[in-house]
């Protein structure tokens, strides 16, 4: 059920809380409200002069930070400072169950059962995570990328995961959500709720750290299509809007949500805002755990303040965020509840992130003050500083300074990491972790629920992924109207360089000339779309393995999404060239040469989105592409007659799987059948169309054209169903080499001494490319 919005002011009832000090108000509202604080100042001389009105007008700017479900929601507040007549301030805690006395707050949080928390957020456990590199080189080791981990992250909390480069943070985070490379091993037990399970759609997600969106919708329409895409059926158009401009308000998005994000040739919304709206997309469907791949990524210090705060708020739900940063602000650093430090693989650090100052002075390497924490740390654990050292003791101007300047200036990383991973193994935080990890593992198993009918059903996706596709075509300068333009040039210049061929002897060359260059360079300029193919493959990607939707749906939405966009393109095109040229009389021969151009068109555009989703690479899939449209037009009977082309391999099968031939047969039978021809020489008789094509051209005039149109079209739906294949098959396809790989890996590394300290290696079926997360057999672990 979607949220709503209050018209009038709900019905207080004022009660005394056991205290004259903190009296409380309880109002039931038809949805649930994020846990929010409030403050106001109003002048008073009596808590009963704060009317039902005065705290409705405090509560109304959360009305639209609701989830899922119906509850009944508690608003706690309190007086601090002077009542009599003095300014006040009241402070309101909207949704938490909490008490305020005074300045301190006994949080509801901490007396919570396991079930409570996990009705809204997820209990995430691994133990003994190993990840591996193999390398089947007899002199080059395996690479350990990370070595046996073991942590918790809890509902109601966002967690860090910090490191250098290279210290297996994204590795980490991979790992716990699916999505390792297939080139990789891993051990370990992942455990969701206290069990290896599946998690379906809604439950999880995963923010990437490049932003993968349309840039020519605006942040609204964004949020509204992926509403569309996912909330069931049930909801109302109200409901959903309702949905969606809650999510806009809990990211921030307000004062840019009807902003264009903005794509290569316009400008639209900032780097923190798009890293926002990424988040907004996938919280849309309140999941229970949510991971992000360095969501500050390339933002400045108060973006990246603005998108952890963000994430901060969404924690207060209960729900469970972890996410991987690489070196944030001080600023930044204090919003995360816990922190995971890695250093090549191993944990230096796990726990409450504000002890971890307390733990680094307690393992000699105290943090200076006035220096941010996150940088001491990392000075602490990164490896690359033994370079800079190294040169800096080299410098003439650095050899007369005190060691003691910088203590870390005689000891190497590697020293410094292996104090501090073996101090937290022996120290109150490494067997305080310990003890916790044991206790969530060992609970008994909660169940995770999920509603039936909780998705949006196929045809209602089908119409909102052509909708969507449709705006954003018609809005992209270079798939529709930087083409129509250059169509419509060459079409006129087509027109204006063969007007009235007529029916002389040369105009038989001209026609086909003419019906050449329409049928091979006129829908070989399709390929200007592949830029738009690239970004909405990518869209697609990121949207399938959050488990969006499925590839059928894309595939018909996108070719139905195209389809007005080809017509208007080659109607135009043939309107022109059709009537300037002045090939022959009749509507029915322009419907053929009509259609003959569209299905030419819409067999390059598949060709290239076959292309764009083999090849994700604009440079690398323009070359692929000319190339292979290149072949097809050789073969095609223009350059080289059909019955002289080798046999082998060029006639049989290239030609017949080629649109080029079949187009131009079907041209040649529509502009030359039924017409006669003037002689070489004067006196001669008129020749005839059929025997042009026929002796002239050796173009078989035993079947008729429309064979000819049907042929196109065939290859036109088996290209389209290689794309669904490629697209369909491709994670399946990985997941058995993957299987296989591992297995091959496996009996080599076995052999190894260096790798037999490594525990059971079975292969997972959890990290498949392209998978979603709700298939990747439930997030399981490899060990059974």
């Amino acid at each position: 059920m979607g949220s709503r919005v209050v018209n009038s002011p709900p019905k207080l009832d004022l009660r005394e809380s056991g205290s004259g000090e903190c009296p409380w108000v309880r109002v039931k509202l038809p949805f649930l409200i994020r846990p929010l604080v409030l403050s106001f100042q109003q002048r008073s001389s009596s808590l009963a002069t704060h009317t039902t009105t005065d705290l409705f007008k405090s509560i109304t700017l959360t009305l639209l930070r609701s989830s899922l479900s119906l509850s009944a929601i508690h608003i706690h507040y309190s007086i601090h400072g002077c009542i009599d007549g003095s300014s006040s301030v009241m402070e309101i805690e909207v949704g938490s169950c909490s008490s305020r006395k005074g300045s301190g707050t006994t949080s509801a949080y901490d007396k919570t059962t396991y079930e409570e928390k996990a009705a809204r957020g997820t209990f995430l456990v691994w133990e003994d995570l190993s990840v591996v590199l193999p390398n089947f080189g007899n002199n080059k080791p395996t690479k350990r990328l990370l070595q046996g981990l073991h942590g918790f992250a809890e509902p109601g909390r966002i967690m860090a995961i910090m490191g250098p480069s290279g210290s297996g943070k994204s590795t980490l985070l991979d790992s716990l959500a699916g999505r390792l490379s297939r080139s990789v091993v891993m051990t370990g037990n992942v455990l969701f709720n206290g069990k290896k399970r599946r998690l379906d759609t809604g439950v999880v997600a995963y923010v990437t750290q490049e932003d993968v969106l349309l840039g020519t919708l605006t942040v609204r329409e964004t949020i509204t299509y992926s509403a569309h895409l996912r909330l069931p059926n049930s909801y109302t158009k109200e409901e959903v809007s309702s949905h969606v401009e809650a999510t806009i308000m809990e990211m921030g998005l307000q004062d840019c949500g009807d902003r264009a994000i903005g794509n290569w040739h316009s400008r639209g919304i900032s780097g923190g805002e798009k890293k926002r709206l990424s988040i907004a997309l996938e919280i849309l469907t309140r999941p229970r755990l949510l991971f992000l791949d360095e969501p500050t990524s390339g933002l400045d210090s108060a973006s990246a303040f603005f998108v952890i705060q963000s994430l901060r708020n969404i924690t207060r739900d209960g729900r469970t965020v972890i996410s991987s940063i690489h070196q944030p602000s001080s600023e930044v650093f204090a919003l995360f509840d816990d922190l995971f430090l890695l250093s090549s693989g191993e944990a230096v650090y796990f726990g409450e992130a504000k002890f971890a100052v307390e733990f680094f002075a307690e393992a000699g390497f105290p943090c200076p003050s006035r220096r941010n924490p996150s940088d001491h740390f990392l000075r602490c654990v990164n490896s690359d500083f033994d370079a800079v050292t190294a040169t800096l003791k080299g410098s003439q101007r650095i050899r007369d300074i005190p060691t003691s300047s910088d203590p870390f200036m005689n000891m190497a990383t590697a020293e410094i990491r292996g104090r501090l991973v073996e101090k937290y193994r022996r120290s109150k935080y490494g067997k305080r972790a310990r003890t916790r990890i044991q206790e969530l593992s060992t609970i008994e198993e909660l169940e995770i629920e999920t509603k039936a009918n909780s998705k949006a059903s196929w045809f209602k996706q089908l119409s909102t992924l052509t909708r969507r596709s449709l705006v954003n075509m018609s809005r992209d300068v270079g798939y529709f109207w930087a083409r129509i333009v250059i169509y419509l040039v060459v079409s006129l210049c087509v027109g204006t360089i063969f007007y009235d061929v007529g029916d002389s002897y040369t105009a038989i060359l001209a026609r086909v000339s003419c019906g050449g260059f329409i049928t091979g360079f006129m829908t070989f300029m399709s390929i200007g779309g592949f830029p738009s193919f690239i970004e909405e493959i990518k869209v697609f990607y990121k949207e399938k393995l959050n488990g969006y939707y499925g590839v059928a749906v894309y595939i018909i939405s996108n070719f139905l999404s195209a389809f007005p966009f080809l017509v208007v393109i080659s109607f135009s095109t043939g309107a022109i060239t059709w009537y300037m040229v002045k090939f022959r009389s009749g509507f029915s021969y322009f419907i053929y040469f009509f259609l003959n151009i569209f299905l030419s068109i819409a067999v390059i555009e598949s060709l290239m989105m076959v292309i764009a989703s083999l090849v994700p690479n604009f440079m690398m899939g323009v070359i692929v592409g000319a190339g292979i449209i290149g072949i097809i037009m050789m073969t095609s009977g223009f350059f080289r007659l059909l019955p002289d082309i080798p046999k082998l391999f060029w006639r049989y099968p290239i030609s017949y799987i080629s649109f080029g031939s079949w187009g131009m047969q079907g041209a040649y039978k529509n502009n030359f059948l039924g017409l006669d021809f003037e002689p070489m020489f004067p006196g001669e008789p008129r020749l005839k169309g059929e025997d042009i094509i026929r002796n002239i051209f050796g173009v078989s005039v035993d079947h008729s054209k429309w064979w000819d149109l049907a042929a196109i079209l065939l290859i036109l739906v088996c290209y389209r169903l290689m794309f669904f294949m490629i697209l369909k098959l491709r994670e399946r396809a990985s997941s058995m080499f993957h299987s296989i790989y591992a297995k091959k890996t496996l009996q080599h590394l076995d052999k190894r001494p260096s790798f037999r300290k490594i525990p059971s290696l079975i292969t997972s079926k959890r990290h498949q490319s392209l998978h979603s997360l709700s298939s990747q057999e439930g997030l399981n672990s490899p060990l059974n």
